[in-house]
């Protein structure tokens, strides 16, 4: 029922649905959990990871609210939207229109970017279509998407029961520049990496990952008649390894079944080369790595524009050279454009513009691949479309809008932020950062603790009342760090010389080895360019960044970590059988739900139903795999173990497994010691799934750890356990550079390197090298003064 209190009685009745009300939340670990949430204030919501922010936010109360909306269309358009299924809750009432904004990074397509993502570039397009001198045609042809064709022919007609043929002809002009296809870098193919040309392909000369000729594309290479597959490649005629390598798409018949035969070169491109690196698998991406040299395209010189597009100019810049601008200086460039006939357009691209400004992205250039922007970068783009908008009575969303943000900027977001709200929208943000949980309205804390230790709701009230709680988050919220009165000396030095990636101005740095060092300065000061460009890829260097991890629902923690391969062999070894029996993927899988533990059914345009198998009861092995046991446990028992249950359980006795501990122990030392070893990767929270990552690349065998901002995702109480991560492995020899804006992070490094003072062509700088009491006495940078005004009262 609608709340009523002490409501005026002559009030509207409309007027009383001011609360979104959720009973009996079960998402995940939520344990039916009742929350009243107040709408057109700021709600935030706090707990450690794990707890299940996300589940009640994200995956109940958003999911809800969009499935409902998509319900509102035809079920011809719900045939191509993506079919939610209704959250696991007894009642949800008074939702509105879910807006939300994640962290997910931007589209992985190579042709995208921050432009074409914002409609920016739809807009300069249009702008140049009716300014730009020469004209050379309407917007699309200053798009790099659209090709320039032409062509003619016959059309057949029929009028007055006469046939009539009529010559049409057609021109689309398009901006593509067709040497690089729009895309900006051309690609040259190291052959030799396709193929060893010492074997036939009936002997596995191809070396691509997933071209065997075990399957069909042995069928169709066996089956092509161009070649003989049982002849080493080296002896093939010009021809036959050009119908190898470059043919182009032909229809062909095998074994009755009509089929398309394609060259090596145009379908790796086709498959691998028009997506984004970073977004490919890991083998994959390492065969592309290896195989593949990327360069800037000779014709367009990168910008993506053919030479008509860029021939047209604006008071002498062209488009290309408008993209190319930092942000901030494009704004300014559109306010000097004073022409009548297209003011509305000109106000629109330069109020999108300055919104870029206003949330702290004015260094970024329209040109910038989409691909390339951090997920705090791509979280705040996303934001930029919203800023101007008319709606009001909507929810908005927000995933640690934080992220990414220096102590600087972060006083921006929080005005953004209650801007959203006093125009009548009601937001709800999942944060961990003081600063930020300190503007709210309305705060529900998660907890007590992570996994099936969480997922109840500890507090709910005003964030004074939470800071005298006697909570997690209520004992952490005024958490100050010290510095240290002894830092560590550095075992040696990593030169880095003239490094100019991006916005680096020449950088001269000699970056500490063998002890804490933290890269700081604001966002867009040119850290990651400083990593990326000087010291990823040199050798003993692991970098850890804050990529996604890629995995199905089939995925879990023992798959990821590599962890499930000691498990098989202990137990095959302990029952005198094969390996593949303790895989859901391999030979034990259940042949109902094929491994999956649950059978789903599609219902096309409806959620699709997904039941726990009836053969195996979810348990995902076949009978006969669960009677071999290990220490008393069968399989399906262990992977429901906790990663600290596991870790007692391979520890000693009959099931002692020292590969598996090694693996646990590193898994429980980045915080994940709640989460079973069996727990699908989809359901973890962006935070997990970081330090599941964490945990993983830390057994690489390198010499220097870079980390991209480790905190992200963490609880205030949990940064402490990051830290003593951090410490065991400087002391283990190794060396950690931590990209970071968490002032605890910074007041426990040994040495700090902040870049700057500002952000794009306004970065690019050292302006600080030292200690963190040096920073913090110095207060020269903005660094600086925010740790001095952060840190409790220490040693200077």
């Amino acid at each position: 029922m609608p709340r009523t209190g002490n409501r005026d009685p002559g009030a509207h009745v409309a007027d009383s649905h001011d609360l979104i009300r959720v009973q009996g939340a079960r998402v995940n670990n939520l344990k039916d959990v009742d929350v009243e949430l107040p709408k057109r204030r700021l709600t935030v919501f706090t707990g450690v990871s794990g707890s299940g922010k996300s589940s009640l936010v994200f995956s109940t109360i958003a999911a809800e609210s969009q499935r409902m909306i998509n319900e509102t269309y035809s079920t011809f358009v719900q045939g191509f939207m993506p079919t939610l299924a209704r959250p696991d809750v007894d009642l949800l009432d008074g939702l509105t229109t879910a807006i939300i904004v994640g962290q997910e990074r931007m589209g992985g397509d190579v042709r995208s970017t921050v432009g074409t993502a914002t409609d920016a570039n739809a807009m300069l397009r249009i702008v140049f279509s009716r300014l730009g001198q020469p004209q050379i045609g309407s917007a699309q042809a200053y798009s790099f998407n659209v090709a320039s064709i032409s062509g003619a022919g016959a059309v057949t007609q029929e009028r007055g029961g006469r046939k009539v043929r009529e010559r049409r002809t057609f021109t689309i002009t398009g901006g593509m520049c067709l040497r690089c296809e729009g895309r900006g870098s051309v690609t040259d193919i190291d052959l030799t990496a396709l193929y060893d040309d010492t074997l036939s392909l009936n002997q596995g000369a191809l070396t691509v990952p997933g071209y065997s000729m075990d399957g069909w594309f042995g069928r169709i290479f066996r089956g092509c008649g161009y070649f003989d597959p049982d002849k080493p490649i080296r002896k093939f005629t010009k021809k036959q390894l050009d119908d190898l390598l470059y043919k182009a798409p032909t229809r062909i018949k095998v074994e009755g079944i009509n089929l398309t035969y394609e060259g090596l070169v145009p379908k790796i491109q086709k498959s691998m080369l028009s997506k984004d690196v970073e977004s490919l698998q890991p083998h994959i991406r390492a065969f592309v790595e290896r195989a593949v040299a990327f360069g800037v395209c000779p014709e367009c010189d990168g910008t993506r524009l053919n030479a008509e597009a860029r021939s047209s100019k604006i008071n002498g810049t062209s488009i290309a050279d408008a993209c190319a601008m930092q942000i901030s200086d494009l704004a300014a460039w559109v306010r000097t454009l004073e022409e009548p006939s297209v003011a509305p357009l000109l106000s629109a691209l330069g109020e999108t513009l300055d919104s870029f400004v206003e949330i702290g992205l004015g260094y970024l250039s329209l040109d910038r691949p989409s691909g390339t922007l951090s997920g705090g970068e791509a979280q705040r783009t996303k934001m930029v479309r919203h800023l101007g908008s008319a709606l009001t009575d909507v929810t908005y969303v927000f995933d640690e809008p934080t992220i990414g943000l220096h102590p600087h900027d972060i006083q921006r977001m929080n005005d953004l932020l209650l801007r959203l709200r006093d125009k009548g929208n009601t937001v709800l943000v999942v944060e961990h950062k003081p600063e930020m949980i300190a503007i709210a309205d309305h705060a529900v804390d998660l907890g007590p603790g992570a996994g099936s230790d969480g997922g109840e709701v500890v507090f709910e009230g005003t964030v004074d009342d939470l800071r005298r709680s006697d909570t997690i988050t209520g004992r952490h919220l005024e958490d100050r760090a010290s510095l240290k009165e002894q830092v560590r000396t550095a075992s040696g030095v990593m030169k880095v010389r003239g490094a100019d990636t991006n916005n680096l101005r020449c950088v001269d740095v000699d970056i500490p080895l063998g002890v804490l060092v933290a890269l700081t300065g604001v966002a867009g000061s040119g850290k990651s360019s400083l990593i990326a460009g000087s010291v990823a890829g040199r050798d003993g260097v692991v970098v850890i960044d804050q990529g996604a991890i890629k995995g199905s629902r089939r995925s879990n923690p023992a798959t990821y970590t590599g962890l499930l391969d000691p498990i098989r062999k202990a137990f095959a070894k302990a029952n005198g059988v094969t390996a593949a029996l303790f895989s859901a993927n391999s030979e034990g899988a259940c042949p109902n739900c094929k491994g999956a533990g649950v059978v789903y059914t599609d219902l096309a345009m409806m959620a699709g139903v997904s039941t726990p198998c009836e053969v195996c009861g979810g348990k995902r092995f076949l009978a006969d795999v669960l009677e071999h046991r290990l220490g008393g446990k069968d399989i399906s028992e262990v992977l429901a173990m906790s990663v600290t249950e596991a870790v007692e359980f391979f520890a000693a006795g009959e099931s002692r497994t020292p590969p598996a501990v090694k693996v646990l122990e590193r898994i429980a030392d980045v915080g994940l010691g709640y989460v079973a070893l069996g727990q699908p990767l989809p359901t973890l929270s962006g935070g997990e799934r970081q330090r599941l990552k964490l945990a993983t690349q830390m057994a690489d065998k390198g010499e220097v750890y870079v980390l991209d901002e480790p905190t992200t995702g963490l609880h205030l109480a949990d940064v402490e356990r990051l830290l003593g991560l951090l410490d065991r492995l400087v002391d283990s020899g190794k060396s950690v550079i931590v990209v970071e804006h968490h002032q605890a992070v910074m007041a426990h490094a040994d040495w700090v390197i902040d870049l700057g003072p500002g952000a794009g062509h306004d970065g690019g700088r050292v302006v600080f090298e030292g200690t963190p009491s040096d920073l913090v006495a110095a207060r020269s940078t903005l660094t600086g003064e925010h740790l001095a005004d952060y840190v409790a009262p220490g040693p200077r």
